[in-house]
């Protein structure tokens, strides 16, 4: 049996084995989003309108951008630090003066990382072994939020595989979670210690949001307690 083959037969074993037998939570939680049609219901179910402000801070392709933009006609800032995927939104949006596509990555400090170029999943926190990798831009929020303008957004979809933790430290210190509504993250469980990050996180924004729905490590919403302090 040839080594590609015996793969074929050994992954979805394994998986099968992790989601059923090990009750592995992230398997779990992947199968009940599907069931759930997660991506078509909520990740697009908020109360906006043209008026309001959304940023979408790990754009890829500008998909997630799209969709809000057909379903509520709002104010989108797409972030997206990958060169080619950048370019691919800004010619997708040339025509679209509601959307902004900047070529850089949302941080908690400014600085150029290698990232691995791995479609949906390039990333700053994974080893590119054998792919490829480019240089990329991340800025520190706080300067951005500054420089754009920014006093209230009404959604912050965060998706940036392992970058989500610095980001929202630097945006939960500096109280800027504060002027988010809603934030729709993802969270990855391939950086060290991410059990144990996502939880602090968790806590820290637990004064001033609440978590309207949660499918751990695939997608969770807080939306911001009216008069929180």
């Amino acid at each position: 049996m040839s080594t590609v083959l015996s793969e074929l037969l050994v992954k979805p074993v394994t998986k099968f084995y992790r989601r059923t037998i090990l009750k592995d939570p992230f398997l779990v939680a992947v199968r009940q989003w599907k069931r759930d049609r997660g991506d078509a219901t909520l990740r697009q179910d908020y109360s906006l309108d043209e008026t309001s402000v959304v940023l979408d801070v790990g754009g890829y392709q500008g998909d997630f951008a799209q969709a809000m933009l057909d379903r509520f006609g709002c104010r989108v800032f797409v972030f997206e630090p990958m060169p080619g995927f950048a370019e691919q939104c800004r010619q997708r949006f040339a025509d679209e003066p509601r959307v902004s596509v900047l070529d850089y990555g949302l941080g908690a400090r400014d600085e150029r990382l290698s990232l691995s170029e791995s479609d949906d999943a390039s990333s700053f926190c994974r080893d590119s072994g054998t792919v490829g990798s480019v240089s990329a831009q991340i800025r520190d929020v706080g300067s951005v939020w500054e420089e754009l303008g920014i006093e209230q957004v009404d959604l912050m979809k965060v998706n940036i595989e392992g970058g989500e933790y610095p980001l929202l430290g630097r945006l939960i210190e500096s109280r800027l979670i504060q002027q988010v509504q809603n934030l729709q993250v993802q969270f990855h469980d391939f950086v060290a210690d991410a059990n144990r990050q996502r939880n602090e996180l968790r806590q820290q924004l637990a004064p001033s949001h609440t978590e309207t729905w949660c499918y751990e490590f695939v997608w969770e919403n807080w939306s911001r307690i009216q008069d929180a302090a």
